[in-house]
């Protein structure tokens, strides 16, 4: 009757060493990936769950103040406003309706500079100022938001068209230029919903959207390291001949 002893090949053994490293990092990066995201979502929840705060001049430390409520006072500059989008909002019959955000630059009543203020929503056929007069706020204003750092072009996603104040992502330089100004704060502050006059633009839209599946994705790639081992150990005993 023949006998099984454990003699893998050293090519094999090499080749899951390899494999089972690889495997064993993945899901060490996940867990890390899972500490840092836990620790992003802590942030935020206890961001948007203040009180809102004065915005310092300099906001020095941007991504402190990320999805962080804070309020500043100025005028906007309404003839500057430009637009980012496309963007959909449901509006009450539960249909999605296309439009546009509006970018306007808000001169700080602090002497502080300029910031950008996303001020919310608008249907495509209202992009134009002259159909939303009302909400062409004049004079000293006060805004609330929630501060956001501006990303920069992601990987699909068009290049923008200053020249006609189109933008799919936020080119601070060239929304700068558009201000009339050689530098904006390095925040975008998403306004709240505070009804404008008029109804438009539509406040409130920040979205926040982050998943964190890295746990389950860790699990995975260490369940694929065990079964790997399983596999290894079992294709490992050969079948041995009585002399």
């Amino acid at each position: 009757m023949s006998a099984r002893r454990f003699r893998p090949s050293v090519p094999v053994t090499i080749a899951t060493l390899v494999a089972l490293a690889i495997l064993i990092g993945l899901g060490t990066w996940q867990m890390d990936r899972l500490a840092w995201k836990t620790d992003l979502i802590a942030h935020i929840d206890a961001g948007l769950a203040a009180g809102p705060v004065d915005l310092p001049g300099d906001a020095p430390g941007a991504m402190v103040w990320e999805y962080r409520r804070v309020r500043v006072t100025g005028y906007f500059l309404h003839d500057h406003e430009s637009y980012i989008g496309p963007r959909l909002y449901t509006g009450t019959d539960g249909r999605q309706h296309q439009g546009v955000h509006v970018l306007t630059p808000l001169v700080r009543a602090d002497g502080a500079g300029t910031v950008l203020v996303d001020r919310g929503w608008v249907p495509l056929d209202r992009r134009d100022p002259a159909t939303r007069a009302d909400g062409q706020v004049v004079g000293t204003v006060t805004v609330t938001a929630i501060a956001r750092v501006p990303q920069g072009q992601g990987f699909m996603q068009p290049d923008n068209r200053p020249d006609k104040r189109d933008f799919f992502w936020l080119d601070m330089g060239a929304l700068a230029a558009i201000a009339g100004v050689d530098r904006l704060a390095p925040l975008v502050l998403q306004a709240d919903d505070t009804p404008n006059p008029g109804g438009l633009p539509i406040g409130g839209r920040t979205i926040i959207q982050l998943k964190n599946d890295h746990l389950s994705y860790a699990l995975t790639w260490y369940g694929l390291a065990l079964t790997l081992v399983g596999v290894y150990i079992a294709f490992g005993f050969r079948r041995q001949d009585p002399a």
